[in-house]
C-alpha cells in the first residue's frame, strides 16, 4: 500500500502508522496508538527487571594462622550469605613469612569448602594472586528461591509467636476467671527488731 493511502488511513482511525521492520522489502507498518505501545513496552521492561536477581559476591576475608572460634565465626557467615542465595568470595590473606606456606592457605580453603558443601559448591578453585590466595564458593539453591524460604520462615515464625501470645491471653483471661488473685500478705512491722526503735 503506498505511504499516503496508509496515513489515510490511520487519520481515518485516529492512530498511528508505526514501522515495525524498516528492513523488509516493502518495509512493515502497522496502525497501532504509539503511545498505549511505548507505555506497554515499559510496563514489560519493568516486570522483568523486578523479575530479574542480582547476583552479591559477598567477600569473606580469613588469615592462615586464623583462630578455631573466629574460624567458626567467619564460617557462620559464609554459611549466612550462602542460604542467602550470594556468592561468597574467600580470601586469604599471607603476611611475612607466610607467603611462603601457601599448602596453609589451600588448606584451610579446602576445609571451609567442606564444612559448607551442602549449601554451596566451589565455584573456581583457589588461585595465588601475589600476597592472597582466592576462592569463590555458589550457593547451590538461586536467589529468588532462598528468598521464597526466608519469607516461609519468617511467615512460621510469626504465626508461632501469634499462637504463643494467644494462648497466654487464654491463660490470663482462665486465671481471671476462677476468681480473685491471692492478696499479698500485709507488711507488717518485723518482731526481730529492737522494740526500742521507733518505726
Amino acid at each position: 500500500m503506498p505511504t499516503d493511502q496508509a496515513l489515510k488511513l490511520a487519520q481515518e482511525a485516529d492512530l498511528d502508522l508505526v514501522e515495525i521492520a524498516p528492513q523488509g522489502r516493502p518495509p512493515v507498518c502497522k496502525l497501532m496508538d504509539y503511545g498505549k505501545f511505548k507505555y506497554e513496552n515499559a510496563q514489560k521492561a519493568r516486570e522483568s527487571r523486578r523479575n530479574q536477581t542480582n547476583v552479591i559476591i559477598k567477600e569473606m576475608k580469613l588469615r592462615p594462622k586464623i583462630d578455631k572460634h573466629d574460624y567458626e565465626t567467619k564460617k557462620g557467615h559464609v554459611v549466612r550469605f550462602l542460604g542467602a542465595g550470594d556468592k561468597v568470595k574467600i580470601t586469604i590473606m599471607f603476611r611475612g613469612r607466610e607467603q611462603h606456606r601457601p599448602e596453609l592457605g589451600f588448606r584451610l580453603l579446602q576445609k571451609l569448602a567442606e564444612d559448607v558443601q551442602e549449601l554451596g559448591f566451589v565455584e573456581s578453585s583457589p588461585k595465588q594472586d601475589g600476597r592472597n590466595m582466592t576462592m569463590v564458593i555458589g550457593p547451590h539453591k538461586k536467589k529468588a528461591d532462598a528468598k521464597i524460604d526466608a519469607d516461609a520462615a519468617r511467615a512460621s515464625k510469626e504465626q508461632a509467636r501469634a499462637d504463643r501470645k494467644a494462648e497466654e491471653d487464654a491463660e490470663r483471661e482462665a486465671a481471671h476467671a476462677a476468681g480473685p488473685v491471692a492478696q499479698k500478705k500485709e507488711r507488717r512491722r518485723s518482731e526481730n527488731l529492737d522494740p526500742e526503735i521507733e518505726a
